[in-house]
């Protein structure tokens, strides 16, 4: 008899112990995991093997999902990955990306829309958040793969260069801006392709890229501005948290590499400014999307400071939108309706990032 007793304590223990162990799930982790099923549910086509692009489909929606979505999706996947631990989510994206491949001249690249579907323009921020989020995973199980299409998006991205205004990277193939968010990204590109190689030329590049953004697009208080149309020199003074935490996150990668503390400096200045900024208020300025950008920076300071103020504040404004714009059926709303793609995309990745960041 006292043996059965002591069994059934046992067991009420235990059942105790897993009921906290699951109670504790991160609120992170546990809505990441709800947005994925809904994700799936609402967005993805089976019969097609595409995505659309909003739930409920608009009057001008194509067919099928634009390519930028996509890049939204990839990197929560690679995000949700590394949380469970385990590989395969993300080349479900990927077969999926490799439909807007497009290898007309001057280099091939990632199309806008599906050439086989009517094809698109080409942008090259898009290709560099593809290519970005292939060696984020690189990193982790060494692909060859990852690694090759890495290579190709950085070839591709090379010929938006000239020297018009001094240098930096075109936004889109033919059009006359430089952007912020077309050579942030370049600059991440090629510090993660230098770590991988070794190769110098890598870091020439993000060297020479960083610097002409800090010359021509960066304001005095550490935050950027959108762009530079050629040749009037006009600039667009709109800042947007994803170029400032492109630019924050390429000065982490050079100070990392380099060690030169100047890099970590203008990191600092940019973190203090950009959440006062863009989330001071104790909400999102910007897109879901546009702030998961904005998080990577973030979480990589915390490699060289681990002051959770910063995380903490934007936990506020993710809190916030739990709290008053996720839907019932697990989707978000904004002003017009049921988000669409690349914000679903881009809450993902922030749900699966700030659930990382707890469980370490």
């Amino acid at each position: 008899m006292r043996n059965i007793f002591f069994q059934l304590v046992t067991i009420a223990v235990t059942s105790c112990f897993l009921f906290v162990q699951a109670s504790a799930q991160s609120k992170y982790d546990a809505s990441g995991t709800n947005l994925r099923a809904a994700i799936d549910r609402y967005f993805y086509m089976p019969d097609s093997g595409y995505y659309r692009e909003h739930a409920e489909r608009r009057p001008n929606d194509k067919a099928v999902s634009y390519l930028w979505p996509l890049c939204a999706l990839i990197q929560a996947d690679r995000e949700e990955q590394a949380l469970r631990k385990e590989n395969g989510l993300l080349d479900k994206t990927l077969t999926i990306i490799k439909k807007y491949y497009d290898d007309r001249p001057p280099r091939a690249g990632y199309a806008s829309y599906p050439p086989p579907l009517g094809g698109g323009d080409r942008f090259y921020d898009d290709n560099q958040w593809v290519g970005i989020a292939m060696m984020d995973a690189w990193a982790d199980n060494k692909n060859p793969e990852y690694l090759s299409l890495s290579r190709g998006i950085y070839d591709f991205m090379m010929t938006a260069w000239d020297t018009v205004g001094g240098g930096g990277l075109y936004w889109e193939e033919g059009k006359p801006t430089k952007n912020t968010c077309s050579n942030g990204p370049g600059i991440i590109l090629a510090l993660q392709l230098y770590k991988a190689t070794g190769e110098k030329g890598f870091l020439d590049t993000a060297i020479l890229l960083y610097d002409w953004v800090n010359k021509n697009l960066r304001d005095p208080q550490g935050l950027y501005l959108d762009n530079i149309e050629y040749p009037s020199r006009k600039v667009d003074q709109r800042r947007y948290s994803y170029n400032t935490g492109t630019m924050m996150q390429s000065a982490l990668y050079l100070y990392g590499i380099t060690g030169n503390k100047k890099y970590l400096q203008e990191a600092l200045v940019s973190a203090k400014s950009a959440c006062n900024y863009f989330w001071g208020s104790g909400t999102l300025r910007d897109s879901y999307w546009f702030n998961a950008v904005l998080l990577r920076a973030y979480q990589h300071l915390l490699k060289h400071d681990s002051d959770p103020f910063y995380i903490n504040t934007f936990k506020t404004c993710i809190d916030a939108e739990l709290k008053n714009n996720l839907q019932s059926n697990g989707l978000f709303k904004g002003k017009r309706g049921t988000l669409n793609l690349v914000d679903h995309g881009g809450m993902l990745e922030i749900l699966n990032r700030l659930a990382l960041i707890e469980n370490k």
